[in-house]
């Protein structure tokens, strides 16, 4: 291994252990700081195991281990370019995945506030009593969770608080409850009525849209194994006796297929990806 090398394998695992222990030092500095817990936080901070500063770091960051390895087995600088190319990329779609289930969740609760409000109600207790018994801690007011409980509690513009809740990702059914309550607040209707109403119209939304993923499930498989492809072929190559990293790192002609490749396969990702969305969407 050349110079150059060793110090890109040296710097990536300087980073590493920066990353980890930048996190390990602003866990210490908030137990330090919280409410002036110096004496609680001075045993656990120290004993803290290797695995749960690991569960700690971002995932995304996996990609330069693995880029190293490339790197020390191609004795090549480039895997550790697009490691760190693709460390952004990668953080992006955790992200949007990571989003994606939140809005799930959320619809979810949004559904059973709607069907533990109606229970409430026929039980025999007032619009306001039943929000603030069901809707704490329910996780369908998201942020807005306070300024619609103290509302409820003291009398405030319920609906309002409701519609301004209803803007986060995947609580768009909280303007429906917004509108029950309205309704019924203005012209005497009932509200348990309505919330039954709006809970199974919701359930029946998100079924649609859960049968619509199961459906595409069969084509995200497809993209997955379109991209593991090239990567089976290395292996396959390395197999055969043949030295595909070092042909395509260190050859003029392998770096050109290499990028034409790489640049093909982002774009068929992209284009596949787009089309799962837009059928989701539909």
């Amino acid at each position: 291994m050349n110079g150059a090398m060793f110090a890109a394998v040296l710097c990536s695992g300087v980073a590493l252990w920066l990353l980890v222990g930048r996190d390990q030092g602003l866990r210490r500095a908030r137990l330090l700081l919280a409410d002036g817990a110096v004496v609680e936080a001075a045993g656990p901070v120290w004993k803290a195991p290797v695995w749960a500063a690991w569960r700690r770091l971002r995932r995304e960051w996996l990609c330069l281990p693995v880029a190293v390895v490339v790197a020390v087995l191609g004795e090549s600088v480039l895997p550790l370019i697009a490691g760190a190319v693709a460390v952004p990329l990668v953080g992006r779609r955790l992200r949007r995945a990571a989003e994606a289930r939140v809005r799930l969740r959320r619809v979810d609760a949004v559904i059973a506030l709607c069907g533990a409000m109606a229970g409430e109600l026929r039980a025999g207790r007032q619009p306001g009593q039943a929000l603030l018994a069901v809707g704490r801690d329910s996780g369908a007011l998201s942020g807005a969770e306070a300024a619609v409980l103290a509302a409820a509690r003291f009398g405030g513009d319920v609906p309002g608080a409701l519609r301004l809740a209803a803007r986060e990702p995947g609580a768009e059914g909280l303007v429906g409850v917004a509108a029950c309550w309205r309704v019924s607040v203005d012209g005497g209707a009932g509200l348990a009525a309505g919330l039954e109403g709006l809970e199974r119209a919701l359930r029946a939304e998100r079924d649609q849209r859960a049968d619509l993923r199961a459906e595409l499930a069969g084509a995200r498989s497809t993209v997955v194994i379109l991209a593991v492809l090239p990567v089976m072929g290395l292996l396959l190559g390395t197999g055969l006796g043949a030295d595909p990293l070092r042909t395509l790192l260190h050859s003029p002609a392998g770096i050109g297929c290499l990028v034409v490749g790489g640049a093909l396969e982002a774009a068929g990702l992209v284009w596949a990806g787009r089309i799962v969305r837009a059928g989701e969407c539909a």
